[in-house]
């Protein structure tokens, strides 16, 4: 049992839920102050943590399923899961139904907003894994469905979106869409012989870059919109000036000639920009508060 829990929190690369993690309670965060003038409640937290479980288990668990053909072809992705044999079909279909239940759980508990949203948010899901077989938008389709990951949480302890909340969903749709299209570069070889699409297949590596470079680029003023919106102080401004270091130096050691180092570029580099930029946000509204 241990070792088939083991492979299922593999499956999903459970450590890269600190992508998304840190964002949803960021937007939590914000919107609760904003809106409650109060921060979260910890039972608020739980709920949106287990929200945030349940949406990227399955999102995953979907992603695998619906990939499994393509990924036993190409030599990064053969030892997966399923290609490998670890788990079976059956296995992977009952772990993405049991994280839609803890999905529609934890909705349930929170504000009824959260269930209006929950039918969009599936939709997105599901949706994403297909794109790469018909768009080179893929990217941005991913980065627009991990975002939600902050929006839900804003929208989970308030119950209403606003212009912040919009601008805090953008500002991460466009962070996650950049990094995916610098992963997606050291794939292009086998995407354009398989006949799937992106936007490094699209437009080649060296485009790609630029591509991403821009989207980043919207992420930086995201964050400085937000500042003004949200009414932040210095503690998030060290943050975010923070967070642009890691997004230049992220670029910087990948180019169209050598990709050597981007699973620095992707693991690290952006797990350490959401824990920092949700660190000094947390700290920032807890020294307004005071």
């Amino acid at each position: 049992m241990l070792k088939k829990t083991i492979t299922f929190l593999q499956m999903i690369k459970f450590e890269h839920t600190i992508f998304a993690l840190p964002f949803a309670f960021m937007g939590a965060l914000l919107g609760s102050v904003a809106i409650n003038h109060v921060l979260p409640t910890w039972a608020q937290i739980g709920w949106v943590l287990m929200a945030m479980f349940g949406a990227r288990s399955a999102a995953m668990g979907l992603n695998r399923l619906i990939d499994r053909v393509s990924d036993a072809k190409n030599p990064r992705t053969k030892g997966r899961a399923i290609p490998a044999g670890l788990l079976k079909i059956g296995e992977v279909i009952a772990f993405i139904i049991f994280s839609f239940v803890l999905l529609f759980w934890a909705a349930a508990e929170l504000e009824p907003l959260s269930m209006k949203l929950l039918p969009i948010a599936v939709v997105m899901l599901v949706l994403y894994s297909y794109t790469k077989r018909f768009t080179w938008l893929c990217h941005v389709v991913l980065g627009l469905t991990v975002a939600l990951a902050p929006l839900g949480g804003w929208a989970a302890v308030t119950g209403k979106v606003d212009a912040s909340a919009m601008v805090l969903y953008l500002t991460i749709s466009f962070w996650i869409a950049g990094f995916d299209i610098i992963y997606a570069c050291q794939d292009v070889e086998f995407d354009a012989k398989e006949g799937l699409h992106s936007i490094p297949v699209r437009f080649g590596v060296a485009g790609a870059l630029k591509i991403a470079k821009a989207f980043h680029l919207a992420t930086a003023l995201g964050f400085v919109l937000l500042l003004f919106l949200a009414n932040l102080g210095w503690w998030y401004i060290a943050g975010m000036i923070i967070a642009y270091l890691i997004l230049f130096y992220e670029h910087h050691i990948v180019s169209p000639t050598d990709l050597s180092r981007l699973q620095t570029s992707f693991f690290n580099m952006n797990g350490v920009l959401s824990i920092v930029v949700f660190t000094f946000t947390l700290i920032d509204l807890v020294v307004q508060s005071r």
